[in-house]
C-alpha cells in the first residue's frame, strides 16, 4: 500500500517545549497564544506553547516550529507519522509530534525548517503556509 500523500499547513507561531516536574500546576502564561499542548505523565508535565518570555529555571527547548496535518484524520489510518518522519529522520532532522482527536502536529527546530520543507515536498506532501 502507497503512503499516504499529505497537506501540511505551516502555523505562524514560534513554540517552546517546557519540561517541569510531575505534579507542578498548569502556569498562566503557558494557556496564551493559539498553540498549546499539555501532557501529564508519572515522571512528569511537558508543555508545548508560544514561545514567552525565556525562563531560565525551567528546562526547555526553544524555537520549534510546528506543521499542522490537514485533517481531520480517520483513527483508521495508518502511517501517518512515519511517512512524514521517515524523510526527515533520512535527513537528519530532529521531530516533536503531538497528536490530537482530530490530527497529528509535527515539531522541527527553526534552523531545519527550510530542509523540513524540502524534504517533505520531495516526499509527495503540500506544505502551505
Amino acid at each position: 500500500m502507497d503512503a499516504p500523500k499529505l497537506t501540511l499547513v505551516l502555523l505562524d507561531e514560534i513554540l517552546t517545549i517546557y519540561r517541569l516536574d510531575r505534579d507542578a500546576a498548569i502556569p498562566e502564561w503557558a494557556l496564551r497564544g493559539g498553540f498549546v499542548s499539555i501532557t501529564r505523565t508519572v515522571d512528569e508535565l511537558s508543555i508545548v506553547c508560544s514561545q514567552p518570555e525565556r525562563m531560565p529555571e525551567i528546562p526547555h527547548e526553544p524555537d520549534w516550529r510546528c506543521f499542522q496535518v490537514a485533517g481531520p484524520l480517520s483513527f483508521s489510518l495508518t502511517g501517518i507519522l512515519a511517512t512524514l518522519t521517515t524523510p526527515l529522520a533520512e535527513a537528519g532532522i530532529s521531530i516533536f509530534a503531538v497528536s490530537t482527536f482530530d490530527t497529528d502536529y509535527l515539531l522541527v527546530k527553526a534552523d531545519d525548517l527550510s530542509r523540513a520543507i524540502v524534504e517533505l515536498t520531495l516526499a509527495g506532501h503540500t506544505v502551505q503556509g
